[in-house]
């Protein structure tokens, strides 16, 4: 075989390097550069399509003009296909992936051209690249700010139990996520990557946009904590709001958090704007800060155990009091031998002296003072053990400590200290919950690892452990050495404004304020960095159509828009102003990440893909189901109506994208699911045929296409997604006229473009497309072959051969009565739309008018059922169903309307009767002439269709008879060649005794006019007579009662046994349907498809 292939002129390697950098750094395993143009195979008549491969570079053509190795001479017409390995594995080998994260944005920023530095290799090991990171996610607000109140509140035991659930589902998920990093290389992404490619475009991009929600209001968490650090521990004096009673301390505090949360949010979005590099240069400074806050926390609990500080917590009776109201713990005080009152007694009496009139429980009860830290080996372990959950506005109490009860009056002018929330232990872990998340940072950092594959797994598990030993000690040793009022104060107020955790720390509480005011500031700063990535990785992927503008950013690729949409969400969050009212949200969309990336572990895991063969082996699909079990529960417990909004929210984004977004493959596993559920199925479908009750048409849609692929009747598919209404089964079918080694690149384009009719009119199924030389052989084929199992189709749907008298070609409406025949023989029910071009598309509406159907014979209820089937569309919505019936002479046609009445009501159809009355009549001479004109028209075409070749074989025959008889004779004379004269020629019956003198003859006769005279005197055949006087009379009967009507549906009838009687059969149906605008010709399949029974 002669293969040519165009070789391009060899270019400078500047000409090369220049094209290299203009290559898309995100394409497949291909080079930073094409080389050569493609070496390109000319049309030589094989017909093989040679399609690029995705990690060759093509231009492999040698100096020497030889293009492969001579030992693989007997491979080298498919090698540009299947390339020799050697070539592979290099290309396979030099393969880089290049980080799509912040590495790239500051190498933009830092030079001055367009032009980019090369890409070192990722070199970051397991600490540095992952360990760190987590660490830094993980650990962050939650643990200074509020761990200490949820193990006053919750209690030691409760508390533990918190931390261990939150603490087991992200070391589950971790494990699960592990599996999924570990098999093949993870880009940056993290894990929306591994969701998406795992369970496909719609979950991965429905949790994809929850997981970037979260990642948002993770920011408006970390900026409304270090707000809260500034103004109530670091600076009170720079509130803006003051509370102008008592009893408004949350309001302003909450207003001022608004104000300085919005400046925060500002501030940290110019940062990320300007450049990533200043936000990645400070992570370290956070993280150390991070450490060292944690390590003084340590060293104070040490401390306390043979040292204690100093927190002396005032207590009224056994209510706690905030001492930013007063200094000295007492009602009176000792000064020069003198009793007197002290600040406290003018707040609780009318005036500063001894017979001043005092509240009633500060009358009744005394002043005491106690040690907030009273240390590690103190009883505070056992104050703390059990939980006291508590009502918005219950007063902090504190516990065995003798009062005299008084009926409470107008506490809020007092300076007790109050709870601003209801509490409960679902409360508690929706608000825990976001301190363990973090996990994803290894796996988002994947391209700047030097072994993703080892780092991952061991520095996110490590991570988690060590952070789980952090929290559930912390739980512990603040139990242990802190009082319980001083745990249950959320702000501090009863230790003076002092935040709870830095009473414990060593060597001043500032160490805490300033170590966690920085942390949250940075895990601030890294959220906002990190959320408009993961949106613009969303866009880029194309799979949410509106996003796409997002895709876009500055010229170095920082995603200037995706940033203004974070920022404007996080606003949201910051005008929430509470840090309580903002962590469940970030619980739910956390939990639904996290729940997802264990399902996708388990679903690969269970369908045991090829393709799943992760690095890390401590994976189980056990685990990964308990921890998508643990995920679900967690959702319910921590807040149901946010759980259910978020799954909402997801549900919404996933049906957007199965109906807007754009077609992905990326093997991921839901597809691989979806296989083995419908293996299963169809091997349950196989077990026998569908009961009557579960009959419904499953649809086989024969197309035809024109010489240049584009589909000739579109309408049919408008009825069969009418029929259908987007239930079961659909395969639309074409024959392509040609032998398939030569054409078979031609069916794919057919299939393309009878897709996009498909998806232009709405046809939910599939598309099939058959080469064949003959039309006929390849609907049979369709017939036969199409669907799988117990999913095969049970009906077809053609059109009507349009002006098939008019062909000058028998083989079209041969080919349409063959493939009748066929679904006959296939026991298939047919429908044949007649008019298909006047029949309603998908967007027109019938507000009025009649589906019209004529029950002949039964067909096994189809008539019936199609009605009721086509009414369920908004197309034939309104209209009305009639249904007729013909009535013999010795039929009773009113006994047979009731009883036709009684079995629609059963058959619950709503429909009006009417029972026609045909009589016996005489064959009328309009009958008897439109039969004859159909059998003389049959005639002469018989005799102009005779072919050449057919006549030629005949004298052939009578020349080999002559020789036999006349050995000396001359031959006879050939047949004309004109190929004009042969279309008038008649067929000349030719007999085997015939002389050659005998034969030119006859064939001088056979081309005269005369030839046609005995035409004239044909008499029609008497079963065509009558056939014919059936049509005539029950088309009479329809266009007088149907003319007007929608749709007409009626029994079709049987092709005729014989052949011979194909055309007078078309003529009976041309006849039997003449004058009616739509038309259904319906013909069942054999087997009943409707009941009257449950």
């Amino acid at each position: 075989m002669a293969v040519r292939f165009s070789v391009t002129p060899a270019r400078t390697e500047q000409e090369e390097k220049d094209d290299g950098d203009m290559v898309n750094e995100d394409a497949p395993i291909s080079g930073k550069r094409r080389g050569h143009e493609e070496a390109t195979l000319a049309q030589n008549g094989d017909g093989v399509h040679k399609d690029n491969y995705p990690f060759m570079d093509a231009g492999y053509v040698e100096q020497g003009g030889e293009l492969y190795d001579k030992n693989l001479a007997l491979f080298e017409e498919e090698m540009d296909t299947r390339p020799m390995v050697s070539s592979l594995l290099s290309r396979l080998v030099n393969y880089t992936n290049l980080p799509q994260g912040a590495r790239e944005h500051e190498e933009a920023e830092s030079i001055d051209g367009a032009r980019t530095k090369p890409t070192q290799s990722p070199r970051m090991g397991t600490c540095m690249g992952v360990y760190l990171p987590c660490l830094q996610n993980i650990l962050g607000v939650i643990l200074f700010l509020r761990l200490p109140w949820l193990v006053g509140t919750a209690g030691i035991f409760e508390s533990f139990l918190i931390v261990l659930l939150c603490c087991c589902c992200t070391l589950l998920t971790a494990i699960s996520m592990s599996a999924i990093a570990t098999n093949g290389v993870v880009p940056a992404g993290g894990s929306y990557f591994m969701i998406s490619r795992s369970l496909g475009p719609e979950f991965g991009g429905a949790v994809g946009l929850c997981f970037y929600l979260g990642t948002t209001f993770a920011s408006s968490m970390y900026i409304l904590g270090a707000v809260e650090i500034l103004v109530a521990y670091i600076s009170p004096a720079a509130a803006i709001f003051k509370a102008a009673e008592p009893g408004d301390e949350m309001a302003a505090l909450l207003n001022n958090m608004r104000v300085y949360g919005t400046c925060f949010l500002a501030a940290m979005a110019i940062v990320v704007f300007v450049g990533v590099k200043y936000v990645n240069k400070f992570a370290m400074l956070f993280l150390t800060c991070v450490i060292l806050s944690i390590i003084a926390i340590y060293v104070g609990v040490v401390k306390s155990a043979f040292a204690p500080p100093h927190f002396p917590i005032c207590l009224l009776g056994n209510r706690t009091l905030a001492r930013h109201a007063f200094t000295v713990c007492a009602k009176t005080v000792s000064y020069a031998n003198q009793t007197r009152t002290t600040r406290l007694w003018e707040i609780f009496c009318d005036s500063p002296f001894l017979n001043a009139t005092c509240d009633d429980y500060f009358a009744s009860n005394n002043v005491t003072e106690i040690e907030g830290i009273p240390g590690l080996f103190s009883k505070a372990f056992t104050g703390n053990a059990w939980s006291r959950y508590m009502a918005k506005g219950d007063m902090i109490e504190s516990a065995g400590i003798g009062v005299v009860d008084v009926p409470p009056s107008n506490v809020r002018q007092y300076p007790y200290i109050f709870t601003d929330l209801a509490t409960s232990f679902m409360v508690l872990f929706g608000i825990f919950f976001p301190s363990v998340t973090g996990i994803m940072a290894g796996s988002n950092r994947s391209g700047d690892l030097k072994d993703a594959q080892k780092s991952i797994p061991v520095g996110t598990i490590l991570a988690i452990i060590t952070t789980s030993f952090i929290y559930l000690s912390c739980v512990i040793l603040f139990g242990s050495c802190i009082e319980n009022a001083v745990l249950r104060d959320k702000f501090g107020e009863v230790v003076n404004g002092t935040l709870v955790v830095g009473t414990l720390a060593w060597p001043s509480p500032w160490v805490i304020v300033i170590g966690s005011f920085f942390s949250t500031c940075g895990a601030g700063l890294q959220s906002l960095t990190g959320a408009p990535r993961l949106l613009q990785a969303i866009a880029k992927d194309g799979i949410i159509p509106f996003l796409s503008v997002f895709g876009h950013g500055k010229a170095n690729g920082e995603p200037t828009w995706a940033l203004l949409l974070t920022a404007g969400i996080a606003e949201l969050g910051i005008l929430i102003a509470s840090l309580d009212m903002v962590a469940p949200i970030l619980s739910m969309f956390f939990l639904m990440c996290y729940l997802f990336v264990n399902l996708a572990c388990a679903v690969q895991t269970l369908l045991r893909t090829p393709n799943w063969r992760p690095r890390f082996r401590y994976y189980h699909w056990f685990l990964s189901f308990l921890g998508m079990v643990i995920c679900l529960a967690l959702m319910f417990i921590s807040s149901w109506h946010y759980a259910i909004v978020a799954m909402l929210i997801a549900g919404m984004i996933y049906k957007y994208i199965e109906y807007r977004g754009a077609e992905k493959e990326w093997g991921d596993g839901i597809r691989g699911l979806s296989l083995s559920a419908a293996r299963f199925a169809l091997l349950r479908l196989e077990e026998g045929p569908p009961h009557t009750k579960n009959w419904r048409p499953q649809v086989l849609v024969l197309l035809k296409v024109d010489e240049n692929g584009n589909v000739r009747h579109p309408r049919l598919l408008s009825f069969a997604a009418q029929l259908k209404a987007g239930k079961g089964l659909t395969i639309v079918g074409s024959v392509i006229e040609g032998d398939f080694l030569d054409c078979h690149s031609e069916a794919p384009l057919v299939e393309l473009a009878v897709k996009r009719q498909m998806e232009a009119q709405r046809v939910k199924g599939f598309c099939q497309v058959v080469l064949s030389t003959v039309l006929r052989d390849g609907f049979s084929h369709l017939v036969q072959s199409a669907g799988l199992g117990g999913m095969r189709p049970n009906t077809v749907v053609m059109g009507w051969p349009f002006q098939w008298r008019q062909s000058e070609d028998p083989h079209s409406w041969k080919t349409f009565i063959d493939t009748v025949r066929a679904t006959t023989a296939a026991r298939l029910a047919l429908l044949v739309a007649k008019n298909i071009s006047l029949f309603p598309g998908n967007q027109e509406r019938y507000n009025d008018g009649t589906i019209d159907v004529w029950w002949i014979v039964h067909d096994g209820g189809m008539l019936m059922l199609l009605p009721f089937l086509l009414r369920q569309h908004k197309v034939w919505r309104k209209c009305q169903m009639r249904i007729f019936t013909v009535a013999q002479l010795e039929d009773n046609s009113i006994q047979m309307k009731k009883d036709l009445a009684t079995f629609l009501y059963h058959l619950r159809i709503d429909a009006d009767v009417e029972v026609v009355e045909m009589h016996d009549s005489d064959i009328s001479a309009y009958t008897y002439e439109r039969t004859l004109m159909m059998e003389q028209r049959s005639q002469m075409l018989k005799h102009m269709r005779l072919s050449k070749s057919e006549r030629e074989r005949e004298a052939h025959l009578v020349e080999d008879q002559h020789a036999v008889e006349s050995p000396s004779g001359s031959p006879p004379p050939s047949p004309s060649s004109d190929d004009d004269d042969e279309e008038m020629h008649g067929p000349l019956h030719v007999h085997m005794t015939w002389t050659s003198e005998r034969f030119s003859k006859e064939q001088n006769q056979a081309q005269t006019p005369e030839a046609f005279r005995d035409l004239l005197n044909i008499k029609p055949d008497q079963s065509n007579v009558r056939r014919m006087h059936t049509a005539v009379k029950l088309n009479e009967v329809i266009v007088s009662r149907s003319h007007d009507a929608r749709l007409v549906l009626l029994n079709m009838p049987g092709p005729p046994r014989n052949a011979e009687g194909d055309e007078n059969y078309m003529e009976f149906l041309e006849v039997l349907t003449e004058g009616l605008e739509r038309v259904l010709l319906v013909r069942g399949g054999g087997c009943e498809v409707i009941t009257i029974y449950s």
